[in-house]
C-alpha cells in the first residue's frame, strides 16, 4: 500500500512519463512533416519576371519531390495571379513591384502546372516525385 506521501511523488512520475511518450504536437503539419524523411530535399527556386506584357520564363519543366519547398520569385511590373494547379490548387496575388517570394509544398505526385492567369502563361510544369 502507498502512503499519502508517495502518493504525490507517484503522480509526478506518472505524469512525466506520459508526457515524455506523447507527440510534442499533433498539428497537420507537425505530422505530414513527421511522415517525410529526416532527409528533407532542399528547396526548389523558380525566379520569374514580368516587363512589358512579356514572362520569362514560359514552359519549362522543374523536377521537385513531394513536400520539397518550392519558392517562386516574382519582379513584376504588372499585377496578376500565380497559379499552382496543384491537389488542393493554391493561388497568389503578383503585385507591380519587385522581390515578390510565394512559397509552397505539393503533396501529391505528378505534373503540376503553374500559371499567370492575367499574362495567359504557364511559367513551368512542375515534375512531383515521391
Amino acid at each position: 500500500m502507498i502512503r499519502a506521501g508517495r502518493t504525490g511523488a507517484l503522480a509526478a512520475i506518472v505524469a512525466a512519463i506520459g508526457t515524455a511518450c506523447s507527440p510534442m504536437s499533433d498539428s497537420p503539419a507537425d505530422r505530414i512533416a513527421a511522415s517525410v524523411s529526416v532527409d528533407r530535399p532542399a528547396e526548389v527556386t523558380i525566379a520569374v519576371r514580368i516587363a512589358g506584357g512579356s514572362v520569362t520564363p514560359t514552359n519549362t519543366r522543374t523536377e521537385a519531390r513531394l513536400y520539397q519547398p518550392i519558392i517562386v520569385t516574382v519582379d513584376s511590373d504588372a499585377a496578376d495571379e500565380l497559379h499552382v494547379h496543384s491537389d488542393p490548387s493554391q493561388t497568389f496575388a503578383v503585385e507591380p513591384r519587385a522581390g515578390q517570394e510565394f512559397r509552397f509544398t505539393v503533396n501529391v505526385p505528378g505534373r503540376v502546372d503553374v500559371e499567370l492567369h492575367h499574362a495567359g502563361k504557364t511559367v513551368t510544369t512542375l515534375l512531383i516525385r515521391p
